[in-house]
């Protein structure tokens, strides 16, 4: 008996497109097909060849509260890592599309990691391998460093994110 791999995350939202949108062309993951489970949705994967969809997105009947909108950010679970190669170019995309994001070095270690939300307030953490990289090491600066239990959050940085809108 063992776990061979995370096979996907599922997230709930309240804007589909916005979400859409900070996965593909933020983050660089491709939409694959999606069965028709009778409510919006969308499933998102690494830009490998064979990688598996890692994020599935719905929104609609299942994704919605009592009250009649999706919950907001991570709940219980803090955040969820990916393990990525080219810094800086992630730092160039959170600036084009004008997000938030939070910077750390892993002490001890050659792991430079990037802190950013997805329309949801869900919490993403972007793992490097630090030697690998080209350019500057994380800014560990008071205003940039990323703080455990700090929310940095705003909605309102991801109305701007839709699908015809492109960099």
């Amino acid at each position: 008996m063992r776990i061979a791999g995370l096979f996907h995350v599922a997230i709930k939202t309240n804007d589909l497109e916005a979400t859409r949108f900070f996965y593909r062309e933020v983050l660089g993951l491709v939409e694959v097909p999606r069965p028709d489970f009778g409510f919006p949705g969308a499933w998102l994967a690494c830009a490998l060849p064979g990688g598996q969809a890692i994020f599935h997105i719905y929104a609609g009947g299942p994704a919605l509260a009592g009250d009649g909108r999706a919950p907001s950010g991570t709940a219980a679970i803090d955040h969820i890592s990916l393990s990525c190669t080219g810094y800086h170019a992630f730092v160039g995309k959170f600036r084009t599309f004008e997000l938030d994001w939070r910077e750390f070095l892993v002490p001890g270690t050659t792991l430079w990691q990037l802190f950013v939300y997805d329309p949801s307030g869900v919490q993403l953490e972007l793992t490097f391998e630090g030697s690998a990289e080209d350019g500057p090491p994380p800014d560990m600066s008071g205003a940039r460093r990323y703080r455990a239990g700090s929310s940095f959050f705003d909605p309102a940085q991801y109305k701007h994110l839709t699908k015809g809108v492109t960099a």
